[in-house]
């Protein structure tokens, strides 16, 4: 189950990240914006501390790899 407080802090990266640097014209290009933002770089490329801070990309490949 995930906490409240895990949400929390993905909506609070999201804001810090991307929200508060954007101005949106259209809640098209916000939702095109926020899609990118978590396809992107949040699952890809953002280090997360819960991966040893790592990239989640990088955190697959040393699974494969055994390191």
């Amino acid at each position: 189950m995930i906490k409240n407080t895990h949400i929390e802090s993905f909506f609070a990266s999201l804001k810090a990240e991307l929200v508060d640097h954007c101005r949106f014209v259209s809640v098209t290009q916000a939702q095109a914006e926020i899609f990118h933002y978590i396809e992107t770089f949040y699952n890809r490329q953002r280090l997360h501390s819960a991966l040893g801070y790592r990239s989640p990309n990088l955190f697959e490949a040393d699974s494969f790899t055994g390191i």
